[in-house]
């Protein structure tokens, strides 16, 4: 039996959905945040040294990061979602795959933490201080590299169904969680694609199974 060690608010929410499509039995063993680190909590640390989520376990198989279970889930269970290879849609597929966390996720975590910098920032001199640098560092280097992945991706979403192509694929999965918080907070006004992506992934059938099964889930 596979089972998902699923934190609250997470990437593990993708792989709900992708067990979902698949109709996969699971079970899910849940874990909440630290009301005031946001961090997991120690006891993930019991199933991967890391202490992070999503992990999942099938029997005597423990695989840990988003890319690497979407590959082995749709590997060991899902053919139907592995473009055919050699193709240009096996191509697309690996590229997004790795693109989500490779490319799209490090600059999006450092606006994260330069947001918190600002709020939590005391006292008053000190927090002038800090938004200052952290302006000019948004300003200088991430919000330009979060602003050309958008475009980037917007303009692949205009010209494909799915991200591999017209079939869905695991890329879709991965790509899920980065898009889902892009929009939640406001960063995808001017890239209508990536929000109708999101919207279509939001109505599927399976998707909604999930989120049912997950709980606490901030991006849809």
């Amino acid at each position: 039996m596979i089972v998902v060690h699923h934190l609250n608010n997470s990437r593990s929410q993708r792989i709900l959905w992708l067990l979902e499509e698949l109709e996969l039995e699971y079970q899910i063993k849940f874990y909440q945040r630290d009301s005031e680190t946001n961090l997991a909590p120690s006891t993930l640390k019991l199933v991967h040294p890391l202490g992070k989520s999503p992990v999942i376990t099938d029997g005597d198989v423990t695989v840990a990061e988003s890319g690497a279970i979407i590959e082995y889930l749709v590997k060991t269970y899902g053919a139907q979602l592995n473009p055919e290879a050699g193709s240009e849609a096996e191509r697309q597929n690996t590229y997004w795959l790795h693109f989500a966390e490779g490319s799209l996720m490090p600059p999006m975590v450092a606006k994260l933490v330069f947001d918190k910098v600002r709020e939590n920032a005391k006292p008053f001199f000190i927090k002038a201080i800090a938004n200052k640098i952290a302006d000019k560092v948004m300003e200088s280097y991430y919000n330009p590299i979060i602003s050309n992945n958008m475009s980037f991706i917007n303009t692949h979403l205009e010209h494909n169904e799915w991200f591999a192509g017209d079939k869905l694929s695991g890329a879709d999965f991965q790509m899920s969680f980065p898009l889902e918080a892009s929009v939640a907070r406001g960063v995808t006004k001017q890239h209508p694609a990536i929000e109708a992506f999101v919207a279509k992934i939001h109505q599927r059938p399976a998707y909604k199974r999930a989120l049912e099964k997950g709980g606490e889930y901030a991006y849809a």
